[in-house]
């Protein structure tokens, strides 16, 4: 049964530096029937050159940042242009292609402007994943569950997230969760925190097309690293509240 009050839904895919996986990605999210926002996060000139392409097709905004600020600063300039637009939802999705269209409908079907539903992939990996990143994710789940006292969170580090924006972004605007990749790991355990509802579906995973990383390895094992103390420092704060809904019966 259609909803009465439907959601306004955008795309949204921060975009550094992957001119070649980038057309394809935009193609096949077409099939979404959703308007499309890139956001440039400092890329070079070829990458820049491709995304003005792209924009130049109805339903495709580009937003730029001048410089480099990382995944976490793109995500949030995104948000904000989808509070600017009056969406009540923004698809976060990977532009390098790793992510299957066709496990996103699930995400946004039936979806209605209140709902405050914070949805979450979670990866269904091929071969292609590297065994070391297979196994290191748990890693970041295992700090997660702590922070939370909780398995709300199947897997924070997927790219696929449906963000209710104005609940978000009173979030964010309270705590940033940080620039780079920590912002895809904090800003759950903080929707978490403060009761919101979380729901988790599967995406089928393979890795990028183009090969291209953007993980510093001294640099965001810091940030990480920092973001992870600070999360269990919080969870030792709000202890007595995480442990009291454990103990709350199922409605």
């Amino acid at each position: 049964m259609p909803s009465d009050n439907p959601a306004n839904i955008a795309v949204l895919i921060p975009v550094y530096n992957h001119a070649e996986a980038i057309r394809q990605t935009v193609d096949r999210l077409r099939r979404l029937q959703l308007p499309i926002i890139l956001v440039d996060d400092g890329s070079d000139a070829h990458c820049a050159a491709v995304l003005d392409t792209l924009a130049e097709a109805g339903n495709v905004e580009l937003v730029r940042l001048p410089i480099n600020r990382g995944k976490g600063a793109a995500v949030r300039a995104g948000l904000a242009r989808a509070a600017d637009r009056g969406l009540s939802h923004a698809l976060q999705v990977d532009a390098d292609g790793q992510h299957e269209a066709d496990d996103l409908p699930p995400f946004v079907e039936g979806v209605r402007a209140d709902d405050e539903t914070l949805r979450i992939g979670y990866p269904r990996f091929d071969a292609s994943v590297p065994r070391h990143r297979f196994y290191s994710r748990y890693i970041t789940h295992s700090l997660v569950w702590l922070a939370t006292l909780s398995f709300a969170l199947r897997d924070t580090m997927c790219g696929v997230k449906l963000y209710p924006v104005a609940a978000v972004n009173r979030l964010i605007a309270e705590h940033p969760c940080g620039n780079r990749m920590e912002f895809d790991s904090e800003l759950p355990v903080r929707w978490v925190w403060q009761g919101g509802r979380v729901s988790n579906l599967p995406v089928r995973v393979r890795y990028p097309t183009d090969g291209v990383s953007h993980f510093k390895l001294w640099r965001d094992n810091v940030l990480l690293a920092a973001m992870h103390s600070r999360l269990l420092l919080g969870m030792l704060r709000r202890l007595p509240d995480l442990l009291n809904r454990r103990q709350e019966p199922l409605s």
